[in-house]
């Protein structure tokens, strides 16, 4: 997901430079290309200059609950992965393990760090559609309290790998990180 504001960055975060790449989205897209057959980045619109699929909101509203909702809507997916471009340290062993623990039941299998439950590092099944397009019309966008309302699976992932960069100073200590 690329389509938030940025506005605690001042600047679109998914399109400043990061690692050996002209942008943070390139960035995730090239590190989560090995892992799965498809990759697809949810933005307002197609802002990128690199070779990607883009799925736009359907929605004039800005949050990951639209993008949620337009994805499921664009895609004919049972099942969706879903990370924040701005979360460039989530590593292929705590994807692994959300899909490892995942149990059928659940409509959503989301990450829980010690800063709380990840709503932007999760697995996403179609039956929370109807639900999100709930809360839509009542334009709650929260995630979290989607979440709440369906059958959620938290799964516990000890790591440090959840650094979201919302601040410049964030973003230059990842950069420090990656290089």
């Amino acid at each position: 997901m690329a389509g938030g504001k940025s506005s605690r960055m001042k600047q679109d975060k998914a399109l400043l430079p990061f690692g050996n790449y002209d942008s943070l989205a390139q960035y995730q897209y090239k590190r989560l290309s090995p892992y799965f057959d498809n990759i697809y980045i949810s933005a307002k619109s197609n802002k990128f200059d690199f070779d990607i699929d883009v799925i736009e909101d359907k929605y004039n509203n800005s949050s990951p609950l639209v993008a949620l909702i337009s994805i499921f809507e664009t895609l004919n997916e049972e099942e969706i992965f879903i990370l924040s471009v701005d979360a460039p340290f989530i590593s292929k062993q705590t994807i692994e393990k959300l899909y490892k623990e995942a149990e059928d039941k659940n409509s959503v299998i989301v990450a829980k760090s010690n800063n709380g439950v990840e709503p932007l590092c999760g697995i996403y099944r179609r039956s929370v559609l109807d639900k999100a397009k709930e809360f839509l019309s009542e334009e709650n966008h929260r995630l979290q309290a989607l979440l709440k309302s369906v059958d959620t699976q938290e799964v516990n992932i000890d790591t440090n790998e959840f650094m979201n960069l919302n601040y410049p100073f964030e973003y230059e200590e990842a950069k420090r990180r990656v290089n």
